[in-house]
């Protein structure tokens, strides 16, 4: 049997991503990030990082447009898209 990610390196409560991959989510531009839409986001992805805060790869709702984005760029939904 071959080890899974979870068994083969254990993780601390700092390296785990606050969103799954599926959940919808609200992405809330900061300054830097004048030309990306805001609205709802689906997490495509958890990206690796080398900082504290946490990548994700998302989709647009309604462009499907897919950027990468930090952990504290999202916001918690309490939908999910369809």
């Amino acid at each position: 049997m071959l080890p899974t990610a979870a068994s083969a390196e254990p993780q601390d409560a700092m390296s785990i991503h606050k969103f799954a991959i599926g959940e919808v989510v609200d992405f809330v531009p900061g300054p830097g990030d004048a030309n990306v839409p805001r609205g709802k986001y689906r997490i495509q992805r958890l990206q690796p990082s080398e900082t504290r805060d946490k990548l994700y790869r998302v989709k647009h709702a309604v462009d499907g447009h897919e950027r990468v984005v930090s952990e504290t760029s999202l916001a918690a939904r309490d939908t999910r898209l369809g």
